[in-house]
């Protein structure tokens, strides 16, 4: 086991401590697609607690260590991934590169920011995995550089089976510090959710579009 199952609930313990994971199955967020959602993560308020920050850093860097070994160079994704990529870079003592989302439309029109020459191979660096539509083309723009992409690891996904096959698809490597059932758990038990919430977050992570739809199609008709 690359994580203790310690390690995971810790990291689930910090992100809804620090409210970086967000939970509200009775009055969902609307996600930039439109649809409905009982959780909402933005793992870049990491950044904001040093403790924190500072405990996900060194656990990617051992995590990074025990799935990949040796690697010359660490790669953000933009834009998530930019500042614990550099941090864990710096850990590491290695080379830092950024993905960008879409080359630039002026000067050198880079896709990627930094300095190619010093280095072959690098993990890839992301904060969150959803689709993992992203992440899997930060790592194509690398492969098309002539960068072998040895893995990529994120900070928390929410396990969805699209993800899992388009990393398979793309024989492409990863791991999470921790993961949706995991922060389920630890949500439960530090008293977040009760046991009829833990359901309903269960239902939406099993079909998300069908549980966004369900919810818009039931409070139209309240109103």
């Amino acid at each position: 086991m690359i994580l203790s199952d310690e390690s995971r609930r810790k990291v689930a313990e910090f992100l809804l401590r620090i409210k970086a994971i967000q939970l509200s199955p009775n009055e969902p967020f609307t996600w930039a697609s439109g649809r409905k959602s009982p959780i909402y993560c933005d793992n870049r308020k990491a950044l904001s607690h040093p403790s924190v920050r500072t405990f996900i850093r060194q656990l990617s860097v051992e995590a990074i260590e025990n799935a990949y070994g040796r690697v010359d160079a660490i790669a953000g994704v933009a834009t998530g991934g930019i500042a614990m990529g550099a941090l864990v870079a710096q850990e590491l003592g290695v080379p830092f590169i950024y993905v960008r989302s879409k080359p630039k439309e002026h000067g050198l029109t880079n896709a990627i920011e930094g300095d190619l020459t010093v280095l072959s191979n690098v993990v890839v660096i992301e904060d969150l995995i959803s689709t993992g539509g992203s992440s899997l083309k930060a790592v194509e723009a690398l492969q098309e550089a002539g960068v072998e992409v040895k893995g990529l690891i994120a900070i928390f996904t929410y396990g969805f089976d699209v993800a899992n096959r388009a990393f398979e698809d793309a024989q492409c490597k990863w791991l999470t510090l921790t993961d949706y059932p995991t922060m389920l758990d630890q949500a439960t038990q530090e008293g977040y959710l009760n046991a009829e919430q833990r359901t309903l977050l269960d239902n939406w992570n099993q079909d998300p579009a069908a549980w966004s739809e369900a919810h818009i199609a039931k409070n139209s008709t309240e109103a």
